[in-house]
């Protein structure tokens, strides 16, 4: 009996050292994937820092832009402005031009009797007859007048 109990102790020892080498190997396999996924991981990282760093280089690149177009935007919204009050400056003197034609027209008018069945169109015309007249003529210099 001593030497079947013994046998029978040696059969357990080496069963579980079978288990424990099975298990150590399993460990193993899962261990290099541990590390092969800590590589992958790692690299990751590193790409994700190199995105990172060319994401703030491109966010100052733009906040610089922005601030090119604030300026040139502002310097266009002032020029725009004068070339606005210029032209508001010249229609008004278009206006004062218009205004003495109109009188120098009156004023070139024969001072004959209005004819009543003339409505104030024929008027308007012969303004704008006077006018054209006015303008066709020429100074010495070679200018309108």
């Amino acid at each position: 009996m001593s030497h079947s109990l013994g046998i029978a102790i040696e059969s357990l020892v080496a069963v579980l050292l079978m288990l424990t080498i099975g298990y150590c190997m399993l460990l193993n396999s899962r261990l290099k994937r541990l590390k092969a996924d800590e590589h992958s991981l790692k690299a990751t990282i590193g790409e994700l820092i190199t995105a990172t760093e060319i994401a703030e280089r491109a966010i100052g690149g733009l906040k610089h832009t922005v601030r090119d177009v604030n300026e040139n935007l502002g310097n266009q919204l002032t020029s725009a402005a004068q070339m606005s009050q210029q032209l508001k400056n010249q229609l008004a003197e278009g206006d004062n031009v218009v205004r003495r034609l109109t009188r120098i027209a009156i004023a070139a008018r024969p001072a004959s009797a209005p004819e009543p069945a003339a409505p104030a169109v024929s008027a308007a015309k012969a303004v704008a007859a006077a006018a054209q007249a006015f303008s066709d003529r020429k100074r010495s210099d070679g200018l309108a007048a």
